[in-house]
C-alpha cells in the first residue's frame, strides 16, 4: 500500500461508530462469520483451519506476533463496510476532504517567479469532488503517483491558486517527499 491508500485507510478507522473485537476469540468469530468458514480465515490469515479452530476455542490464546497482527488487520478492514461508505458518499457529495501533510511541493511557474521545491506543512480542505476523485481512483486500482496527483491538483487549485484568486501562471504542482500525510472526512 501507497502512502495516500495507507492515509484513508487510516481515516475510515478514526470514522468506526463501535470498536472492533479485541480478543482473539472475538476476532476470529467475527472473521469466521465474514468469510464463512475456519478454511477461509486460515487462508486470509495464512495458518492452518485447525489453528483457526483452536484460536477460536479458545485451546490457543497467543497466536505469533505475525499472525496476530494479521487477524487485527483483517478485522479492521471488514468492520463497518455501511459506515465507512456512507462516510465516503458523504464527502464526495456535500463534506470534502481534508488534507493534513508536511511534504515537498514543487510547481511549474511563471518565468520570474521562484519554482524550487521546499517542504511545508499544510492543512487544506479540498471540495467534494476531489474526495470524489480520489476514492474513484482507490476503488479501481490507481497508483500512490496518481493519488499524489489528484491531491496536489487540488493544493494548486485551493491553496496556492485561491480558487483563481493568485498565482494563475502556476501549472502544475507536484508532491514529492512527503514526510506525513492525513487525511479527515
Amino acid at each position: 500500500m501507497g502512502e495516500i491508500e495507507d492515509a484513508i485507510e487510516r481515516a475510515d478507522r478514526e470514522s468506526f461508530t463501535k470498536e472492533p473485537p479485541k480478543t482473539l476469540k472475538r476476532q476470529i468469530g467475527y472473521l469466521i462469520k465474514q468469510l464463512g468458514s475456519a478454511k477461509a480465515v486460515a487462508q486470509e490469515i495464512g495458518v492452518t483451519a485447525d489453528s483457526v479452530n483452536r484460536y477460536k476455542r479458545g485451546a490457543r490464546k497467543h497466536p505469533p506476533a505475525d499472525v496476530a497482527a494479521k487477524i487485527d488487520d483483517a478485522v479492521k478492514q471488514r468492520w463497518q463496510p455501511l459506515v465507512r461508505r456512507r462516510r465516503h458518499r458523504q464527502a464526495a457529495a456535500t463534506g470534502g476532504i481534508t488534507v493534513e501533510t508536511r511534504a515537498r511541493f514543487g510547481y511549474t511557474a511563471a518565468v520570474g517567479s521562484t519554482d524550487d521545491g521546499r517542504f511545508r506543512r499544510l492543512t487544506v480542505h479540498l471540495p467534494p469532488e476531489y474526495a470524489q476523485r480520489l476514492f474513484d481512483a482507490r476503488d479501481t486500482g490507481a497508483s500512490d503517483q496518481e493519488m499524489r496527483g489528484i491531491i496536489a491538483e487540488g493544493f494548486k487549485e485551493v491553496y496556492f491558486q485561491d480558487g483563481g484568486v493568485r498565482a494563475m501562471g502556476l501549472s502544475d504542482v507536484e508532491i514529492n517527499d512527503i514526510d506525513y500525510l492525513d487525511l479527515d472526512y
